[in-house]
């Protein structure tokens, strides 16, 4: 019971800086005396865990590799943040992901699976508006850079999977790279994210057709 009583009336007592991160009971008075809800500078930069999932597809010219029905992937990874100016909340931030993308196709009466699976980093400027003292609404606009590490590509009708970044003509390109935006919350230290990836990188080997990533995530996490 008191374990359970601690539990709950701690967060409830704890105060946080913008960022996530817990302002000690010494500093509270002067710095609520100094910061309004939108003023002002509350912290260099911040820390944070990710984790959470991807709805993807490959759109491209080539009928083999245009998806007609979509793929869930995990992603998870770790992201830092750093205020760009004093004079309005906007931050910089990046990180580093592990991400699962790719789709699922049906051509010629054959069944096709594309596991493309990445380390990402994210490049993203974001505006934090405080509606409280404790949530933060962060919408942000920026690209990623990403790097295929494994994956495979799965017949199904022939019963055969070989490597999504292989030399076969028929395989995909590594680099990645595209445009993401969306929208974040945060509250206290708790935060939760919806973007979407439009990729701009021709990630099909074939010369002629054009293959792009597409991928709408949901990421949940917390911030130091």
């Amino acid at each position: 019971m008191i374990v359970l009583v601690m539990t709950v009336s701690l967060p409830a007592s704890a105060q946080y800086y913008r960022n996530g991160r817990p302002i000690p009971p010494s500093k509270r008075a002067s710095y609520y005396s100094q910061h309004q809800y939108g003023a002002s500078r509350d912290g260099d930069t911040y820390f944070g865990l990710r984790l959470g999932f991807g709805v993807s597809t490959v759109s491209s010219d080539n009928t083999t590799f245009d998806t007609n029905k979509s793929k869930t992937g995990l992603n998870v990874g770790v992201a830092v943040g750093t205020q760009l100016t004093s004079q309005a909340p906007v931050f910089f931030e990046s990180g580093l992901y592990y991400t699962e993308k790719g789709g699922k196709s049906t051509h010629n009466g054959t069944r096709f699976t594309y596991n493309l699976d990445y380390l990402e980093a994210p490049l993203l400027v974001k505006y934090k508006v405080y509606p409280s003292r404790d949530v933060s609404v962060e919408p942000f606009f920026g690209g990623y850079l990403a790097c295929g590490i494994a994956g495979k590509i799965k017949d199904y009708n022939n019963r055969e999977a070989y490597s999504s970044f292989g030399d076969e003509d028929d395989t995909f390109n590594r680099f990645d790279g595209g445009l993401r935006f969306g929208c974040g919350v945060s509250y206290q230290m708790l935060y939760l994210e919806a973007s979407y990836d439009l990729g701009l990188a021709n990630v099909g080997k074939d010369s002629f057709d054009d293959a792009r990533n597409r991928c709408f995530n949901l990421t949940v996490g917390v911030n130091f």
